[in-house]
């Protein structure tokens, strides 16, 4: 019984390392990807884009109807500058509706 277990435990062993091995830098599978470099890493910056528009919603109506609050959005192109001031919003057409319970009655 002692040697059933032994065997399995190195039998698990071996297969763990086995794993290990093949995730590891130095294994077959991964040999044709360099991990490190002996030159030192340059950076630069990237330039980005100010002009590049966020998609934002935007409430256009509120409506209560038999009990429900149906909101009604449209969806706008915002371009800002570098400071986050808005320079320009257009809408895109798509509009979206959300419709909820009300717990409220209507008066």
């Amino acid at each position: 019984m002692k040697l059933k277990t032994f065997v399995s435990i190195c039998c698990l062993l071996v297969t763990l390392g086995f794993a290990a091995y093949l995730d590891s830098p130095y294994s077959f599978i991964n040999k044709n990807y360099a991990y490190s470099t002996d030159q030192p890493v340059m950076v630069q910056p990237v330039d980005v884009e100010p002009d590049v528009p966020v998609l934002e919603e935007k409430l256009i109506n509120t409506e209560k109807v038999d009990g429900y609050i149906i909101e009604t959005y449209e969806e706008y192109e915002v371009y800002k500058d570098k400071d986050g001031n808005v320079v320009k919003s257009e809408p895109t057409g798509k509009i979206d509706t959300l419709q909820y319970w009300s717990n409220q009655q209507q008066p």
